[in-house]
């Protein structure tokens, strides 16, 4: 449960940094990007999987391509539900949807299924042969084919 919390907080904070550098793309405030990102995430979950099959044809022919078609309007209906939160033309749409995506998709990638932080340490040095040492099975052949 704390996981969907946090990943609908990154989706407001994607949207909330969307409208700030995206001029077409318009949130009053906290409460109006989230709720624009609790309606995205059940535009997304209900309707878009209709969207691709139905447009499953035109997606073939663009490579793809159409799906971002398809984000966008997902955009702009949450834009006509929600007041507060306004998309202003098709264009900002399909550059919003590509934002929030990308935005979204970097704070998720810190946040594992339980909906904790996690990172990779870097900056970590170890012994790469004590590392072998610790990972590696000795194996002996014992009577010909078998191995303990």
């Amino acid at each position: 449960m704390i996981g969907i919390l946090i990943r609908w907080l990154t989706a407001t904070g994607a949207i909330i940094l969307t409208a700030y550098l995206l001029s077409g793309i318009h949130v009053e405030g906290f409460l109006a990007a989230f709720l624009a990102a609790a309606m995205l995430g059940i535009l997304n979950a209900l309707f878009r999987p209709i969207a691709l099959l139905i447009t499953l044809p035109i997606n073939v022919l663009t490579l793809g391509l159409f799906t971002f078609v398809i984000n966008a309007l997902m955009l702009k209906m949450a834009s006509g539900v929600i007041s507060g939160f306004d998309v202003h033309g098709f264009g900002s749409a399909i550059v919003g949807s590509l934002m929030i995506s990308a935005i979204s998709w970097l704070l998720n990638s810190f946040i594992d299924k339980h909906g904790t932080w996690r990172y990779i340490n870097l900056g970590r040095k170890t012994d790469s042969v004590d590392t072998a040492r610790n990972h590696t099975i000795d194996l002996k052949r014992k009577n010909g084919d078998h191995w303990e």
